[in-house]
């Protein structure tokens, strides 16, 4: 099987992972070990983390007009976004100025966002290197994949018939964006799954399911486009036309599959709960188990 067939997989297989709380490390992992890519370890490793660029663009695309901040004076509210009109001094300009620019909602919401991302940046950037020498193998993947699974099914029956205290993305506070933000610091363990891990902590203090998935995939623009940029400056190797159509090739389907799975998610879950994904968690870390045993995945 050539390096192209493989990419693709290992697009799809992105697409998919990134955004249903199943861990794309995990997946990635697998497949790698069961495929194994015609290139060096060191480039694979940058791969697999920046081919999610594919999959942040897929999010920016679908929700453009959620994300979008800016407007021009002729698509203006009618009305002022500000309840004290200020016609006079710095705030008056401001005002004015926000009025025929911007929409103020979005900007909140790209400052929530910013401050859910501020615990990964403290907390994950100085581990970077840490974490992907003492704790990416399989076995640390596989018991994190069943861990969350169980976690899952926990928590979703724990909140069952309860009502979500959060229904819209733009009456999240502060604190709940801060605390979703503390939940992703979970994912820097392989396996966790980094929506995984914020879409529990969203249930878990209130936020309903869409509005825990939407967040989810808002906080993924910043997150993994640093976590990307992160990986690409510490790749040692000098790319190669190959290497450079390899990861073209993987963020394309990233990308295009990405666009059919959060569509998908969204539909899903506005009638069902997570409990499927926790058994198949439970079900894959089982099996990535047995396979470090059998010496098929490299623990």
């Amino acid at each position: 099987m050539g390096n192209i067939i493989k990419t693709i997989i290992l697009g799809i297989v992105e697409g998919v992972t990134e955004w249903l709380p199943v861990s794309s490390t995990g997946h990635l992992i697998l497949f790698n070990s069961l495929l194994h890519m015609d290139m060096s370890d060191a480039f694979m490793e940058m791969f697999d983390v920046v081919i999610q660029f594919g999959a942040i663009l897929a999010v920016m695309v679908i929700y453009f007009r959620k994300l979008w901040p800016f407007h021009t004076p002729a698509s203006a509210p009618a009305q002022s976004q500000f309840r004290n009109v200020q016609t006079e001094g710095a705030a008056g300009k401001f005002q004015r100025f926000a009025d025929n620019w911007l929409y103020m909602d979005k900007i909140v919401l790209w400052l929530k966002i910013v401050v859910a991302v501020i615990p990964a940046v403290i907390i994950g950037f100085p581990l970077d290197d840490w974490l992907n020498a003492h704790l990416y193998n399989a076995p640390v993947v596989a018991v994190m994949l069943i861990v969350y699974g169980v976690l899952f099914i926990l928590v979703e029956n724990r909140n069952a018939g309860k009502e979500p205290r959060v229904r819209s993305i733009h009456r999240l506070s502060w604190k709940d964006a801060l605390i979703v933000g503390l939940f992703q610091c979970l994912a820097m363990i392989p396996g966790t799954s980094r929506s995984g891990a914020t879409i529990i902590g969203g249930i878990l203090i209130g936020l309903s399911r869409p509005v825990a998935a939407e967040f989810t995939f808002f906080l993924a623009i910043p997150t993994m486009f640093g976590a990307s940029v992160l990986k690409l400056a510490k790749y040692n190797g000098e790319f190669s036309g190959g290497e450079i159509g390899i990861l073209l090739l993987g963020m394309a389907v990233a990308f295009v599959v990405s666009i059919f799975i959060i569509r998908f998610l969204m539909k899903y879950i506005r009638r069902h709960d997570f409990k499927v994904f926790g058994y198949y968690r439970i079900v894959v870390g089982v099996l990535v188990l047995i396979l470090a045993a059998a010496g098929v995945v490299h623990a």
